[in-house]
């Protein structure tokens, strides 16, 4: 099962402005918003969805308005060249694992499960978290565990990490988490989590490609587009509400003599939307979600 679609009535409200327009759901999984995003566009609609996840092949619809892509969003401008489209009305996603991911004990993502190392979103590609925790540099493992996993601690569990696997191979989620079992009981839970995130994060170079895609969106948006962005972790948010504000990851734009600096976009609502209280409790998954939506300016 996938997950239930979070903020699915906000998110494409925010998004669908022409029925008649052309849309991108960045992050198919299993077609939640899809579907609503179909069931409000007129017979002239159309909607391209982004999946590299082969197990969402499966959740195709069948539906002429509608092209599954099995590509990363990070291709999104030269997959949807292929299809003859250079610009589009609205593009949505909805960054994370999706639950299916996460409830597939064999591919490594949850912390609940013991498996091997893999947690690719894409099984096709060859890093997974084996050779990332078996193969990097400790510095390099530390750097991974406190930029993503935001650990304080990230050299010493790192070192942990280098000094077992010289003497055996650390090769499945139980092997890494039993590194790590001095922690104090109370905190466990939260380590580990952090931990597979951080991991989780490099092996599928997540941030790289919510950073290209974002680019590349307004890109390809059309004047008064509009671009919705669905996030999980702080560091998914700070990408999407530093761009929509200035059209920058890093620093400060350029300014003109009165403090004034070019702006991309137009902020739908100043704040990130949250899910009500009856939505996480439908659905746990919803309880971390931030909701960013902009319009590109004319």
């Amino acid at each position: 099962m996938y997950h239930n679609p979070v903020l699915l009535k906000k998110s494409v409200d925010d998004l669908l402005t022409n029925p008649d327009g052309i849309y991108v759901d960045c992050t198919f999984g299993g077609g939640g918003h899809s579907k609503e995003i179909l069931s409000r566009l007129s017979a002239k609609g159309k909607l391209y969805g982004f999946d590299q996840d082969l197990d969402a092949l499966k959740n195709n619809i069948d539906d002429p308005r509608f092209t599954l892509i099995n590509q990363n969003f990070r291709f999104l401008e030269n997959a949807l060249f292929m299809y003859g489209v250079s610009k589009v009305d609205g593009i949505l996603a909805d960054f994370g694992v999706s639950s299916h991911q996460f409830d597939e004990a064999e591919r490594g993502f949850s912390t609940r499960s013991n498996a091997p190392l893999d947690m690719r979103m894409n099984v096709m590609q060859l890093l997974d978290a084996k050779k990332i925790i078996n193969e990097y540099e400790e510095e390099h493992i530390a750097d991974i565990l406190y930029q993503y996993g935001e650990i304080r601690e990230s050299r010493k569990l790192a070192r942990e990490i280098v000094n077992h696997r010289k003497l055996k191979p650390i090769e499945t989620t139980e092997d890494l988490k039993k590194l790590f079992n001095y922690i104090p009981q109370f905190k466990q839970n939260k380590v580990y989590a952090q931990i597979f995130q951080a991991i989780r994060i490099e092996v599928n170079q997540e941030l790289e490609a919510i950073k290209e895609m974002l680019f590349q969106a307004h890109r390809i948006l059309k004047p008064g587009g509009r671009l919705v962005a669905i996030s999980y972790h702080s560091l998914e948010d700070r990408l999407v509400k530093r761009f929509l504000k200035n059209g920058m990851f890093e620093g400060e734009p350029a300014r003109d003599i009165y403090g004034n600096y070019s702006k991309t976009f137009n902020l739908l609502q100043t704040k990130a939307v949250i899910p009500d209280s009856e939505e996480i409790k439908e659905n746990s998954r919803a309880r971390s979600a931030k909701l960013r939506t902009g319009i590109k300016l004319k």
